[in-house]
């Protein structure tokens, strides 16, 4: 069939048509197959004058024994510098990506974002990222849109320099609690839209009551943890400048 691998017969039939002097159209009609088939069998396995079924049929078997062997395992890509131990890095990156996981993050976004936090520097261009987590650049390009849409990473261009760095600071979980904050007024100001329509006295109405009375909560909360955050910041600024 078109999609089947080539068997051993095929492959004698296309040295006999080659023999005959056939082209790669004919010789594909004749076993079902598309000339672009036939043409790419005898192209890596010698060419037209030089094409030998037995000999095409082992290098196809060695390169798929190849293809089966298991890949080597990455080596640690962990910061050495200060005397760290790469493997106690590497440990420590992977054990973090794991928590974010489990808190809802998606599993690449959380390996993305675990590999950024661990660098001293704080930054790494997609080249980097593709090589320590050893995934394919379109991955980390999706990956690092929805972060950065979710506020978790910025991108920066050095000056003068083509490419970009996707960047973490000590704001990152600064920026995601305040994009909490304006999702749960939202969810609170629909709550509460929704027990105004449905009656606050009905079981459903109260329950969106109860949700936006919690939401609101929170929010309060948070902001006070925020405001905390930001004047332990200043005075610790402060402080460095005196």
């Amino acid at each position: 069939m078109p999609g089947d691998r080539l068997t051993d017969e095929d492959r004698q039939h296309i040295a006999a048509g080659l023999a005959e002097g056939l082209g790669f159209t004919e010789i594909g009609r004749r076993l079902g197959r598309p000339a672009s088939t036939i043409m790419r069998e005898v192209t890596r396995n010698g060419g037209p004058d030089d094409y030998r079924a037995q000999r095409a049929q082992e290098a196809t078997k060695q390169r798929a024994r190849r293809q089966r062997q298991p890949k080597p395992p990455a080596p640690p890509v962990g910061d050495s510098s200060h005397g760290r131990d790469p493997q106690a890095v590497q440990s420590l990156t992977e054990s973090f990506a794991t928590l974010l996981e489990q808190q809802g993050m998606p599993r690449m976004a959380g390996r993305v974002l675990a590999c950024l936090y661990v660098t001293d520097s704080g930054n790494l261009t997609a080249a980097d990222l593709v090589q320590r987590l050893r995934v394919s650049p379109a991955s980390i390009s999706q990956t690092v849109a929805l972060l950065e849409q979710q506020g978790l990473l910025k991108r920066e261009r050095a000056p003068g320099g083509r490419r970009e760095r996707y960047v973490v600071d000590d704001e990152l979980w600064v920026r995601s609690t305040l994009a909490a904050l304006h999702m749960n007024d939202a969810l609170a100001a629909a709550s509460q839209r929704a027990a105004e329509i449905l009656g606050a006295a009905t079981p459903a109405g109260a329950r969106f009551g109860s949700s936006a009375e919690f939401l609101l909560l929170v929010n309060a909360t948070l902001g006070q943890v925020i405001e905390q955050w930001q004047q332990n910041q200043a005075d610790r600024d402060a402080g460095h400048r005196a």
